[in-house]
């Protein structure tokens, strides 16, 4: 029965823009061509009477992303950065959902805090405060702890929040099947692949007992970035469906007018946000994955609140070198280098020309270069990005959409706050030192004693496995009827050079 209802849910899914009057509020936002238009309206308008009707007192787009449940939502969540795609008007209509969602009651807030945490809430808490905030998870409360005094944020699951994501996310999966069928060329992209990553991250994000984990991680790696505050978790106070914080004061990052009345730099805090996240990346390898205004604040001394932990990126330090050769190289203008990089890290097929592939990515780097912020139209970039990438066969990486996800939302975030913003110029300080430290002979020499650190890890189990591919090679036939444990998984010769490798370390270790 799946089959068929998730048919219906996509149907529906159409039927509820057509209903809202978010049909033609999407299709006017993206300058869509006619037949565009006029497919989408014939398909759309005979089910109209099956859609969600929504709220009425909301915008059409966002009536009818609300209606539909908390997969749009985040989707939605992620537009709404984008003022130079969807235009300033639907951007603005967006934001609320990233923080204004209409909340559930209070009293059913209390009895999840009571089930997971097992005590009244008012013995743990002497305040406790109306929702503050409501997103498409979870919505937030202020208390003040009666034990210490302490002052937090009290995070709470919506009740019944699982199901429907699981409703919206079958009918992602079942649409991501029918447009690999129906179009073979889209599988190079791996939609299947981007719909099950997504549905892992925002599953995960359901659990505030890992978002507590990833906000103690991610404060203790930022601890000395300067003008950069983590609210840190209460662990005692924090289960699955619940999550209390140190409270962030400050002014949100969405409303420049107010910053700005406040006597806050815009234009630096914009450059702070672009800095930040990329020392994140590239120096942890773990980031805030989920860096919309919602998430942000501005506390009174200048400095960028983070808070929000649901979704975190990780990336190792392989990637991680690999993208910042890649942004250095478009920051130096170095096409060729950035080519060369895509080809060696595989993630163009070999047999494309690299050449090509170089002046490809020119006519995508030039146009930035020397513009004025304002004019660049990131719409235009990323659908030229898509061609070059279907162009050279470059499949989608699923383990970096968070990196490439957040990044377009962290720009949209700085942009907002100051449009002549060169990202360029902004982040390269950051990718310049990274570079700096990740590649040269201090980042050869660490990773040297990285490999001796997991060879001496070994060291006790070399001399067996010589001795093991030894015995099997001057007795070959006794082998392949004998099974014995441990079987050296790697070549003689290098299980023996490890070996001998092991050992030098370990005496001169012992001779100094």
């Amino acid at each position: 029965m799946r089959g068929p209802l998730n048919i219906l849910r996509l149907i529906r899914t159409g039927a509820t823009f057509e209903r809202t009057g978010a049909m033609a509020a999407v299709l006017d936002a993206v300058d869509a061509p006619i037949r565009l238009r006029m497919a989408a309206r014939v398909m759309g308008w005979p089910f109209r009477w099956l859609g969600y009707k929504g709220d009425p007192n909301l915008p059409p787009i966002t009536r009818a992303i609300t209606a539909l449940g908390p997969a749009y939502i985040k989707f939605g969540q992620i537009l709404s950065t984008r003022a130079d795609v969807v235009g300033p008007e639907l951007a603005g209509q967006l934001r609320m959902l990233q923080d204004r969602l209409p909340p559930f009651d209070t009293a059913t807030a209390r009895k999840v805090i009571e089930a997971e945490l097992r005590a009244p809430v008012d013995e743990l808490f002497s305040e406790f405060s109306e929702p503050v905030a409501a997103a498409s998870i979870a919505q937030v409360h202020r208390a003040r702890i009666r034990e210490t005094g302490r002052e937090v944020a009290v995070k709470v699951v919506r009740p019944g929040i699982g199901p429907a994501f699981k409703r919206d996310i079958d009918a992602f999966h079942f649409g991501a099947r029918m447009i690999e069928i129906i179009a073979p060329s889209s599988r190079r992209l791996r939609p299947r692949d981007v719909v099950r990553h997504f549905e892992q991250t925002v599953t995960a994000e359901q659990d505030l007992r890992l978002e507590a984990a990833a906000a103690s991680e991610f404060a203790e790696n930022t601890t000395e970035d300067a003008g950069f505050q983590v609210p840190r978790p209460d662990w005692g106070l924090s289960a699955r469906r619940v999550m209390s914080a140190d409270w962030a004061e400050g002014l949100p990052m969405g409303d420049r007018d107010a910053l700005i009345a406040a006597g806050h730099d815009v234009t630096d805090i914009a450059r702070r946000v672009i800095q930040l996240f990329l020392s994140h990346a590239l120096r942890d390898g773990f980031f805030h994955a989920d860096m919309h205004h919602g998430n942000l604040k501005v506390a009174a001394n200048g400095d960028v609140i983070a808070y929000d932990f649901g979704i975190m990126g990780e990336i190792d330090e392989y990637t991680r070198r690999v993208y910042a050769q890649i942004l250095y190289g478009f920051i130096q203008r170095d096409y060729r280098r950035v080519a060369r990089v895509h080809f060696e890290a595989g993630y163009v097929p070999r047999d494309r020309d690299e050449a090509a592939f170089a002046r490809a990515l020119r006519a995508v780097g030039e146009p930035i270069f020397g513009a004025d912020a304002s004019r660049i139209s990131m719409a235009n970039l990323l659908s030229y990005l898509f061609e070059v990438t279907e162009r050279f066969g470059m499949p989608t990486r699923t383990e970096l959409i968070l990196l490439q996800r957040t990044m377009v939302v962290v720009e949209g975030v700085a942009r907002s706050l100051d449009p002549q913003l060169n990202i360029w110029d902004a982040a390269k300080p950051v990718v310049s030192d990274y570079i700096k430290k990740s590649i040269g002979p201090k980042a050869v020499a660490h990773d040297l004693g990285e490999v001796a650190q997991t060879v001496a890890r070994f060291g006790p189990l070399l001399p067996r496995m010589v001795e093991q591919a030894l015995w099997e090679r001057a007795h070959p036939e006794e082998a392949r009827l004998t099974v014995v444990a441990p079987r050296p998984a790697l070549p003689i010769w290098l299980v023996t050079v490890l070996a001998l490798a092991a050992g030098t370390g370990i005496g001169l270790a012992l001779a100094g």
